[in-house]
């Protein structure tokens, strides 16, 4: 009896599927959430924009081929240090011993084939396995230790840029020495032309870099993770991601990149350099670069293709007010605003999320 009851109501039951109520966003809340959902984007049409504008005032000159390729050439140790920041900085972490790890390895290079005699292709092994070294002591200070990442890269930035000096004696190896003894250690800045652009494999190791990250970020089980404990560490934990092993695993491959960084340096400059200013601008470089890219300070949001973007526009608006021969304090002005913007973008497309 009950059961025929429950049918005869059902009868007259409406028969409409529920519905969501429009969000009412408008266009302004659109272009937020577009924004918020593919972060490289704002990087990439600042990039676009200062291209065209710069194309329309220099003309030809800008738009050759040589000259885009340069500032490829121009940003390649930074580019490459960037990766390694946005990995940290993904994880709601600074690094500012990024340049200085750099250097040391590409001394540790140097030094180890000059001062030992060890093949240079081991040498360059030892300089990455130190890079990679360093970075682990970082990341076990931060997860094991729990001391703040601003304060254990800030003392090994120190650390570091004093053990360079003091292992190398203030010693520069001549490119003329490298090339005879140890050509191997300039490899990244051999030159491959074409179709009248000069590329270098420094160059072309950054784009692959950035290529590789961006896929293990976005397509694998650890990229995943890397976000997770960057947006939100105690829901990782609870959701299983072991917060411990993840930012090992970050803080060591910064610094394996930060030795591939150091023998990109010595392509670049074609000298072994403990002086190198990398290791005390390298840093701020970096952080530029991966802030203007559109990763959040605050972690667990950007793409390292924006972090790419950033170091382009910086290198793209160096050359292109040198080329128009504007005041070099114009290039540190219009960043200086970039920066500032970028950040305010970010806490603007984070209320989506609110």
């Amino acid at each position: 009896m009950a059961g025929s009851e429950y049918e005869s109501s059902l009868k007259d039951a409406s028969q409409d599927v529920a519905k969501f109520d429009d969000d009412g966003k408008g266009v302004v809340g659109k272009i937020q959430h577009a924004l918020h959902v593919t972060p490289a984007l704002v990087p990439l049409i600042v990039l676009v924009t200062a291209i065209v504008i710069f194309g329309l005032v220099l003309g030809e000159r800008f738009f050759s081929p040589s000259t885009l390729t340069l500032i490829l050439q121009q940003v390649q140790i930074v580019g490459v240090l960037a990766a390694a920041q946005s990995l940290i900085i993904l994880t709601a972490g600074i690094d500012l011993s990024v340049g200085a790890i750099a250097v040391l390895s590409s001394v540790i290079m140097g030094q180890f084939t000059f001062r030992y005699g060890i093949p240079p292709a081991i040498s360059i092994a030892l300089g990455l396995a130190i890079g990679t070294g360093i970075g682990a002591i970082s990341g076990w200070l931060v997860s094991r230790v729990k001391l703040p990442p601003f304060i254990v890269t800030l003392g090994m930035w120190q650390i570091v840029l004093a053990a360079n000096y003091l292992y190398s004696q203030n010693e520069t190896i001549r490119s003329q020495d490298l090339r005879e003894e140890a050509p191997i250690l300039q490899l990244m800045g051999t030159t491959i032309e074409w179709g009248g652009a000069r590329f270098t494999l420094g160059v072309v190791t950054m784009i692959l870099l950035v290529v590789i990250l961006a896929y293990c970020l976005r397509s694998t089980a650890w990229g995943r993770h890397v976000y997770a404990v960057g947006d939100d560490p105690d829901a990782a934990s609870l959701a299983g991601v072991d917060r411990h092993k993840t930012l090992m695993s970050v803080y060591m491959l910064a610094g394996f990149i930060c030795g591939i960084a150091g023998w990109v340096m010595i392509g670049r400059f074609g000298s072994v350099s403990p002086s190198a200013s990398t290791g005390t601008i390298g840093n701020i470089q970096s952080i530029t670069a991966v802030v203007i890219g559109g990763i959040s300070l605050f972690g667990g949001r950007g793409s390292i293709y924006g972090a790419f973007f950033g170091a382009l526009i910086v290198g793209v608006f160096e050359l292109g007010l040198r080329m128009a021969g504007a005041n070099a304090q114009w290039t540190y002005l219009l960043i200086g605003a970039l920066i500032i913007g970028a950040v305010a973008v970010d806490q603007w497309i984070r209320k989506v999320t609110t």
